[in-house]
């Protein structure tokens, strides 16, 4: 029986969310259980862009500030990394109010850009991760809450799709976009490969409506955490009152087998019932995964990936 921990927390204060966080945490044994002493930790925010700050698009940097802090004091040696769609994940990072941090951390920060593995599985074998999140101890996994035009809802599962390298998001929207269910199977596929460690969700403050950035704040004073991020989306899920076979992760992960039914996950604090958002804002329309892009630029795009990235990756491995 898997464990979420759910709780309702109020601020970011920081010195007011690092005890949110140590309750938070408590049931599953708390920070020492996840991290071990010279454990190399990727921290994995959600960085999608810098263009709207304080439109609550990004994980807060006041939640990546204690948990770094958390990582640090059982021993560890927290790193953050991401791979925006546009810019650096440095770039978004200090735009959305990370560069203090960064400087009184000293913390590294990674665009996972470069070295790639390849996942496993025949169906997605020319999918590439980053093999900076490959090779760490430990993965936390840190989303934000988020409506989402594509996919309804982004949660713990969608976020790690930023440990594909760079540019190749965008061929995967639209290799695999061309039915959801496709995608969201290759999104869960992706997130059973990196196989998170522990993922804390940033929802004291959402957003709703046309997301993952056209939307608007939302406060909901909740966080969450488990050390099963498909547990975690399906409580959330819950949470927000959205029917799970509206969500291709969701629908991906039951299917699949990798998402537990809400009444065999054990909740210690508090149930997503006691947390429920009845009036939560879902997208007012919805995107195409694939952009919605020409037969000519798909064409093109797939050249390009075939030629500079899967023949010289292959060229590699054969050496």
């Amino acid at each position: 029986m898997p464990t979420v921990s759910l709780l309702q927390a109020t601020s970011y204060e920081p010195q007011y969310l690092r005890s949110s966080l140590e309750t938070l945490l408590e049931p599953l044994g708390g920070m020492r259980a996840i991290v071990k002493a010279g454990d190399r930790v990727l921290l994995k925010p959600n960085l999608l862009t810098g263009a709207r700050p304080g439109k609550e698009c990004t994980t807060r940097w006041e939640l990546v500030y204690v948990v770094a802090q958390m990582v640090r004091d059982a021993g560890g040696n927290p790193f953050l990394g991401d791979s925006p769609a546009f810019g650096s994940a440095k770039g978004v990072a200090i735009a959305n109010g990370y560069r203090p941090i960064l400087d009184e951390l000293k913390l590294p920060i990674v665009d996972f850009q470069g070295k790639r593995y390849q996942t496993i599985g025949a169906e997605f074998n020319h999918l590439l991760l980053s093999k900076e999140a490959m090779d760490a101890d430990v993965v936390i996994n840190l989303p934000k809450v988020k409506s989402h035009m594509q996919l309804t809802l982004t949660l713990g599962v969608k976020n790690l799709f930023g440990c594909v390298p760079g540019k190749m998001k965008a061929w995967w929207h639209m290799e695999a976009g061309k039915d959801s269910d496709r995608f969201g199977k290759m999104l869960v596929e992706t997130a059973r490969t990196i196989a998170p460690n522990l993922t804390i969700l940033d929802g004291i403050i959402g957003h709703e409506g046309n997301g993952p950035s056209g939307g608007n704040p939302r406060f909901l004073g909740i966080l969450g955490a488990s050390t099963d991020v498909f547990a975690l989306d399906r409580a959330i899920v819950e949470v927000l009152n959205v029917e799970p076979s509206r969500i291709p992760t969701i629908a991906a992960a039951q299917q699949l087998g990798l998402c537990p039914k809400l009444a065999d996950i054990d909740f210690p604090l508090c149930t997503p019932a006691s947390l429920q958002i009845p009036d939560w804002k879902l997208p007012t329309r919805m995107a195409p995964i694939d952009f919605g892009a020409p037969r000519v630029i798909k064409s093109t795009f797939k050249h390009l990936y075939i030629r500079f990235i899967k023949e010289p990756l292959a060229a590699y491995s054969d050496r």
